[in-house]
């Protein structure tokens, strides 16, 4: 397996210099927010392998906290592909946990995860706190956020979420609480969510998303995010 540990904006170097014959061998590991278009217009998503990570390292030379919660102690990192028995094999041999599912089953944790980023780090923006913040004080908010995305998603991406989504990601929350919020790597996270709603206007047909339409507006005018 060639392993591939990078930011988003990496990733078209690291694809473009791997020879064609190694393509298939290509594990992205961790990356945040959505590439699954991206990847296919790459020609790298069919034969690729594919790992969500549920952990965090709070700083170099500490150990991880895994992605385990009251509501998933069996861990929710997981890969899919070529090389996801290899994957799980390496990170439960350093203590860590990963499932092996397919395609549609990880297709389905991959927007959970992208909602997670995507609604905890704007709602964090706007009411000024970490990720714990957002769990224990809003969420009332977030559970309308991922509501009107889950929504969006099932209609435009024919996505199939199992029942729990808010709850799962509310008890993930909890395991990085102390963690900052920001609006990072836009074009990858937030933005996936205001172009469904633009290419949806466009088609005629009303925004999906209204709630966080409304504050990633208001998080360019205040100056947290920067966008056409």
């Amino acid at each position: 397996p060639v392993y591939v540990a990078t930011r988003n904006d990496a990733l078209a170097s690291v694809i473009e210099k791997c020879p064609p014959a190694r393509k298939s061998d290509l594990v992205f590991y961790g990356q945040n927010g959505y590439i699954e278009d991206y990847l296919k217009e790459q020609g790298v998503f069919d034969d690729s392998t594919k790992v969500l990570v549920y952990m965090a390292v709070a700083k170099l030379g500490e150990k991880p906290t895994d992605g385990i919660t009251e509501l998933n102690p069996e861990g929710l990192t997981a890969a899919t592909g070529k090389w996801a028995p290899q994957v799980a094999a390496r990170l439960r041999g350093a203590g860590l946990t990963c499932k092996i599912v397919e395609e549609d089953s990880f297709r389905a944790s991959m927007f959970e995860k992208h909602m997670w980023i995507s609604a905890f780090m704007l709602l964090g923006v706007h009411h000024k706190g970490t990720v714990g913040d957002v769990q224990s004080k809003h969420a009332g908010d977030l559970k309308k956020m991922i509501g009107e995305m889950m929504q969006v998603l099932v209609e435009e991406r024919n996505v199939h979420f199992t029942p729990g989504v808010e709850e799962r990601l509310l008890a993930y929350a909890k395991t990085v609480a102390h963690f900052p919020t920001a609006l990072k790597e836009f074009e990858w996270r937030n933005q996936f969510w205001l172009d469904l709603t633009r290419a949806r206007e466009a088609a005629g047909k009303e925004d999906m998303t209204p709630f966080h339409t409304k504050l990633l507006l208001q998080a360019k005018d205040d100056g947290h995010v920067s966008f056409d």
